[in-house]
């Protein structure tokens, strides 16, 4: 009972993450799986079927917010889910040994990722425009790389597309966090699908399914309200820093790695975390003449 009501904080606080930053919701709650003892496949299968109710909740949330371009969910939501159904059964034809470092590795850099981005000086210009101008020739291939990482890495989508959207500049923050959490449905959805198709009714953990589905419904109306209220290069550099430090002794293990070299790093790891969030929290990450608030809005 304990671990299911762990698992229900775990579901709400991820989404909660994910709907403020537009990423972080596989990549947090497949990392408590995985510490729980389950194998990357059913970790990545069980939430990515979670997220099909979650990203439902969640992408009403942000449309009665006016934060959806519905033209971009679809044309980056399409190949998302064609890549995701792609690596849901690559992933589910690799055995648990060989699995796991794989996965590892992935939530590792991702993790890097998401804290690395909240300790940039300099982010790209700031559009204002409600409609994403991007064509298929950038869309596509984005939601082709983003699903196939979302469905092998059990997270991945936020970091890849939202940061690639975000970056370009051309379309506005809260579009672009709020589009993306709405296309992931269709994500999870062919993620689902893959794994069903390569894992059968017996590598999903319904249990586990319904109580990181119940977590998140709770946030997602909460997180779309966040979106805008909240510093969300402080909540990067603190989940990201999270998500290293529980994954880090799966790679060792996963790759074999010295086990005594595994406490010094998580010490190094631990420093360099402490003073990442120390510096966005001071503002020392934000561009010169730019406001404070301002700077930290992705």
């Amino acid at each position: 009972m304990k671990q299911l009501v762990l698992l229900a904080v775990a579901g709400l606080v991820a989404q909660l993450i994910d709907g403020s930053l537009g990423m972080g919701y596989g990549v947090t709650s497949t990392s408590v799986l995985l510490a729980g003892g389950l194998s990357p496949a059913a970790a990545s299968a069980s939430v990515h079927m979670a997220e099909v109710g979650t990203t439902v909740a969640s992408g009403l949330s942000h449309w009665r917010l006016r934060n959806v371009d519905w033209w971009l969910v679809l044309r980056l939501g399409v190949p998302g889910a064609a890549g995701a159904f792609l690596g849901a059964t690559v992933l589910s034809g690799l055995s648990t040994e060989a699995a796991r470092p794989v996965m590892a590795l992935l939530l590792v850099g991702l993790g890097l990722f998401i804290l690395g981005r909240s300790l940039r000086r300099r982010d790209a210009a700031v559009s204002e425009s409600r409609i994403s101008p991007h064509g298929r020739r950038f869309l596509v291939p984005l939601g082709l790389v983003g699903g196939f990482v979302d469905a092998t890495g059990g997270g991945g989508w936020g970091p890849v597309s939202t940061t690639a959207l975000v970056s370009a500049g051309r379309t506005s923050p809260r579009t672009v966090i709020g589009s993306v959490d709405t296309s992931e449905f269709m994500v999870s959805l062919a993620a689902s699908a893959g794994f069903f198709v390569g894992l059968g009714r017996s590598g999903v953990h319904l249990t586990h399914v319904l109580v990181l589905l119940a977590g998140g419904l709770i946030a997602a109306p909460i997180a779309a309200w966040l979106v805008s209220r909240i510093p969300p290069k402080i909540m990067g550099a603190l989940v990201g820093g999270a998500i290293v430090m529980t994954n880090l002794g799966q790679l060792f293990s996963g790759l074999a790695l010295p086990q005594a070299a595994l406490l010094p790093s998580a010490v190094v790891l631990l420093l360099v975390w402490g003073t990442a969030v120390l510096v966005v929290a001071t503002g020392r990450g934000a561009p010169r003449g730019v406001s404070r608030v301002a700077a930290e809005r992705v």
